[in-house]
Parts: structure tokens; sequence; C-alpha cells
């Protein structure tokens, strides 16, 4: 990806991986208008909703890329290019069998090491305890991060709520905002 050829203008670059139907994504592209976003997904019901958002907002900071997100990080991004990765509620796969399917896993935080920039951050929100203590489980074997706040259940001013978020909390979850910048 060359960012300043698909932007106009210079800014941090992030990317958003699994934006649902994109609300929350282009609220924070908006609300932080001197960064520059890519969001990934492959549900394709919400790539057309963000491309409406996109279009109504005027959004000139935020480009979307229908693809798998891991693929895109290996092939399409430079390493050491990012400024932040963020992942808001990603699938928890809570059952026990299914805990392979997790995003974060040892080889995606490898990767995504190579792709943050040094102070870079990656930010993960969850509902589900087991799922934050998964995260904090894999990134504490790795010294390449560093925990920003131990402080999980305060939520970033940049991040609004998000629909899941909202069920999550509707049934009675706490939710975990998790913040680790690389060193």
């Amino acid at each position: 990806l060359n960012w300043n050829a698909i932007f106009e203008k210079k800014g941090k670059k992030i990317i958003e991986i699994g934006f649902g139907m994109g609300d929350t994504t282009a609220e924070i592209a908006e609300n932080i208008s001197d960064s520059n976003f890519i969001a990934i997904d492959v549900h394709s019901p919400g790539v057309g909703n963000l491309l409406n958002k996109i279009k109504e907002k005027e959004l000139q900071n935020l480009k979307i890329i229908q693809y798998d997100a891991v693929e895109v990080l290996k092939k399409m991004v430079s390493d050491e290019s990012l400024d932040a990765i963020h992942i808001f509620f990603p699938d928890p796969w809570h059952k026990k069998r299914h805990k392979k399917r997790r995003l974060i896993q040892k080889p995606f935080l490898e990767l995504i090491n190579r792709k943050l920039k040094k102070d870079g951050y990656i930010h993960i929100a969850t509902d589900w305890e087991d799922y934050a203590n998964w995260v904090l489980e894999i990134f504490n074997t790795e010294k390449m991060y560093k925990l920003k706040n131990n402080d999980f259940s305060r939520k970033p001013s940049y991040r609004p709520e998000t629909k899941y978020e909202n069920r999550g909390i509707n049934l009675g979850h706490q939710v975990w905002d998790i913040i680790f910048i690389k060193i």
C-alpha cells in the first residue's frame, strides 16, 4: 500500500481489522481527521454500509479493503509502517474447541510486530473476559510490547461504543480495552 498515493493528506497510518457494519469506524475517522485509516473486513453488507457512511460524511481519510486481514498485512503493508492497529470486538470463539480460530495468536502477534512502527500501538476491545485474558497472556509472553495501562475498563475517548459492545453490556459483560505499545 502506498498511503501517500491513496490519501490526500499525510497523517498517522491506522488499520482497523474487522469493522462489522462500519458505523464506529466512520465515527472514529470523522473524529480523528488528521489520521488516515484503512478498514479491512470480508463482510459485504458491512462494506456497503461503510461505503455509504464514507460518502455521506465525505470522509477523505478512510479507505476499505474487502479481503482477509492477515493476507493484507502479509502482502500489502510495509514493515514498520503502521502507527496503530484497531481490533474491536473480534469473534471470541468462546468454545474451547474453537479457540484455535481466534485472530490473536502468536503468529499474528509476530506479523503485527513487523508492521507496527516503534511506539505504535495495538488496541483490542472485547466483552469476553476469557478472550481478554487470552490476549493478555499471549502479549505477555512476548517482550516486544508494553501494556499502556492496567485500567482495562476505561474506554479511550476516541473509541465510540459499538453495537457488539452494547449487546455485551446488555448481557452483563464487562468491556475490556487493552492497548499495547510496541517497544
